[in-house]
């Protein structure tokens, strides 16, 4: 039998303990995700309304885009409001609800970026078949399968999570709900729950991480190979760019969830989930789009179709 009052209120410990820093962060992290917002959508639109861009890459950049967007909104707007109001308060059911989507947006991105790296081998250890394995039947398939997966796996995580409950401290060391903080806080018996992450969750994640970096050892020998100059180019452009991505996602992961801890591990947390929340939803479009010619060239043909020129 647990003592003490069961909490249905907690309070998230925010970005910074500096009065005078609320508003400069509230601006500063406002145009970091109206940036996002802007980027992300611009790459979702180039790729629905372009039909140089109606390939499975890009259809699966696309998706990419639209988990950057989700990613970003689900805690960015939550805490330019508790910025500017110094609320910090959130409910147990709405912080669960927030750590059920964020599992599902994590580890969604995980298996996406599997899909993708799948896709560029494919098209450049067997260019041949590629139409044949990689038609549009296929990706829709792929897509859903990602989904329904990440939906399933998020709710097992989500349902055991639910047996938790709060009545020592209602402070969570984060600016949103993270499930290893609800740990720290939680007064039941958390072993389930971390043996589930450790087993479930390690065997997900470390096989989609092989399957995204494993199949670029054959695929950069293969563009080593390549006698044309422009094609060679263009392989290692669009394949540097998905590694980009990957090495950014994965390493911020890394570094917040293990890393040692020392006496900065607060500020280093706070740090580390800025980056990956925030950051990394921002980063990504840049890196496609700084990178990938056919982006500019579509961000292009855009330009000149709505002819501003003239505005």
């Amino acid at each position: 039998m647990v003592n003490g009052t069961l909490l249905s209120i907690l309070f998230l410990s925010g970005i910074s303990d500096q009065p005078n820093l609320q508003l400069p962060l509230f601006l500063i992290f406002l145009h970091i995700y109206c940036m996002t917002l802007v980027g992300n959508l611009l790459i979702i639109v180039l790729v629905v309304i372009d039909s140089h861009l109606h390939t499975p890459m890009y259809f699966f950049l696309a998706n990419l885009a639209f988990l950057d967007l989700c990613s970003a909104s689900l805690t960015t707007p939550r805490m330019l409001f508790d910025l500017i109001t110094n609320n910090w308060k959130m409910s147990v059911p709405a912080c669960l609800t927030q750590v059920y989507f964020f599992i599902l947006l994590v580890t969604t991105e995980i298996l996406l970026l599997a899909v993708m790296s799948f896709d560029r081998y494919v098209a450049i250890c067997r260019p041949l078949h590629y139409v044949q394995i990689m038609h549009w039947k296929a990706c829709i398939q792929l897509a859903v399968s990602v989904w329904t997966l990440c939906i399933v796996y998020s709710l097992v995580h989500i349902l055991i999570t639910l047996r938790l409950t709060f009545c020592d401290s209602n402070i969570v060391q984060s600016f949103f709900c993270d499930l290893p903080k609800l740990f720290q806080i939680s007064c039941t018996d958390v072993f389930i729950n971390i043996l589930t992450i450790f087993l479930l969750g390690g065997l997900v994640e470390m096989v989609f991480v092989l399957m995204t970096f494993i199949p670029y050892i054959t695929v950069f020998s293969t563009v080593l190979k390549i006698k044309e100059k422009d094609k060679r180019f263009k392989a290692f452009s669009t394949c540097s760019s998905h590694l980009t991505v990957a090495f950014v996602f994965y390493g911020t992961l890394t570094f917040n969830y293990f890393k040692p801890s020392d006496k900065y591990q607060y500020t280093t947390d706070r740090l580390a989930s800025v980056f990956y929340t925030t950051i990394t939803p921002l980063l990504n479009p840049l890196i496609y789009s700084l990178r990938n010619h056919e982006l500019k060239a579509a961000i292009k043909r855009m330009y000149k179709a709505c002819d501003f020129s003239n505005i």
